[in-house]
């Protein structure tokens, strides 16, 4: 009988799945690297030394830690991991199936809705994604005017809260003048009359929300005489108001943006402008503004008739040629892996290589208010960046190592896998199948 068990528990062993590889902090040092910071030029033959979750050296010059994990780029080249302005990476699982999305509530005021809640850590897409060199995206919540808080997360960890990377900005869907597609058989009148109750009431919300602050603020410091009722919506709302929170307001026809910067300077938040696929037309306004602008999808057609073919892969690049801080977008859930193809085509449309690379590392940090921790290869940031054997923007280029948050990450995918396991479809026969082309008549 033991003989019996023991053979029992031999078989179970050999037949356990391997273990997936995981991602690891430690102490690592890259050597032999080219290696491009974006804010402080390239270094050539550098080593970056990575300790827990930061980069506690860079530079040509650099004296590796005693015990210290050795990664020999061999001349290849690292960047700063690729951030993704706007997305639902996490949020939504496979578009055309309602239940794997969870981006949007019911209701048309939601601010107290948090993105990073709805969050799966174990998003076939995520690997899919960091593979690619994108290391940090927004992940955004869809639906009404004010539909909740968009979270800022890191593409490692087993929880949602292991993955943020602590920003949350508050998406403001901004009320559109124009028709929402082929099918919106409104008459102008009833547009411009929808937008301006849209208007309205968000001038109530926001005044409600300013009232509730200051009460509150009262409050805390011991002027007031009573503490404001809990409104959820409006607590929401008080960091936006206090000026400690970005109002992330999506907005794209050219009338619209004119408009909804007047608002927020107005109001005095603080604010980034998303999507903007007509900024290229009100470009000299949203600089004097001031306002960061996130742009995409690149991948798009004209919003309009008689405009060129390419006007949303230039849109980019003329922007950035107005003075404008222009980060990149993708608006994907599933191909938010292609980031860098959206650089590269805003590259080749006029932004160049260099702006375009900044669009997706140190611009779209500022503009999301992290790159005091992202978005260049500084000492003491955050250790995002891959190691690639060429530019990112080519579609040729192989990413060979990716570390977020100082986790070195396995370079493992739903597709790698896909592809070893069809790559030799004859492997463990003992007789190939014969392939017979179909005939045709």
């Amino acid at each position: 009988m033991q003989t019996f068990f023991g053979i029992m528990l031999v078989a179970l062993l050999q037949v356990q799945p391997q273990e997936v590889p995981k991602a690891k902090q430690g102490t690592y040092a890259v050597t032999n690297a080219r290696i491009e910071t974006v804010t402080n030029g390239v270094i050539e033959n550098g080593t970056i030394v990575v300790q827990a979750d930061r980069i506690i050296a860079i530079g040509a010059n650099v004296e590796v830690p005693e015990g210290a994990e050795i990664i020999d780029a061999n001349g290849r080249s690292v960047f700063p991991g690729m951030i993704d302005g706007g997305t639902t990476l996490g949020l939504t699982e496979i578009g055309s199936v309602q239940e794997t999305n969870d981006s949007q509530e019911v209701g048309d005021i939601t601010p107290q809705m948090e993105s990073l809640t709805a969050i799966n850590p174990n998003a076939v897409a995520i690997p899919v994604t960091r593979v690619s060199g994108v290391t940090t995206v927004v992940a955004e919540p869809s639906g009404g005017t004010l539909p909740g808080a968009a979270s800022v997360i890191n593409l490692v960890g087993y929880t949602p809260e292991q993955m943020s990377t602590g920003t949350r900005l508050q998406v403001l869907s901004w009320p559109t003048t124009g028709r929402r597609g082929f099918w919106d058989r409104r008459s102008d009148d009833d547009i411009e009359k929808a937008a301006k109750e849209s208007l309205a009431k968000l001038d109530d919300v926001f005044d409600d929300a300013e009232l509730y602050s200051g009460i509150l603020e009262a409050w805390e410091a011991g002027t007031g005489d009573r503490q404001p009722e809990f409104a959820p919506e409006l607590a929401a709302l008080v960091p936006v108001v206090r000026g400690e929170m970005r109002l992330m307001v999506r907005v794209n026809r050219a009338k619209d943006i004119e408009k909804a910067i007047d608002w927020v300077t107005e109001r005095g938040y603080m604010a980034v402008l998303s999507g903007v696929s007509e900024g290229w037309r009100v470009a000299d306004k949203i600089a004097e503004s001031g306002f960061p602008v996130i742009v995409g999808p690149v991948f798009s057609t004209p919003t309009r008739p008689g405009d060129r073919y390419d006007r949303a892969y230039a849109n980019a690049g003329l922007l950035n040629a107005a003075g404008v801080t222009v980060a990149i977008r993708s608006g994907e859930s599933e191909n938010v892996r292609n980031l860098p193809f959206s650089a590269g085509f805003a590259a080749t449309y006029g932004m160049g290589r260099e702006a375009a690379l900044k669009a997706v590392t140190i611009n779209a940090a500022t503009a999301l208010g992290i790159d005091g921790d992202y978005g260049s290869l500084e000492v003491g940031k955050k250790a995002n960046f891959l190691v690639s054997n060429g530019d990112p923007f080519e579609p040729a280029t192989e990413i060979s190592e990716v570390f977020i948050d100082g986790f070195r990450v396995p370079i493992d995918s739903r597709h790698i896998q896909l592809y070893k396991e069809f790559l030799n479809r004859d492997s463990g026969r003992l007789q190939p199948v014969e392939i017979v082309p179909p005939v045709r008549n």
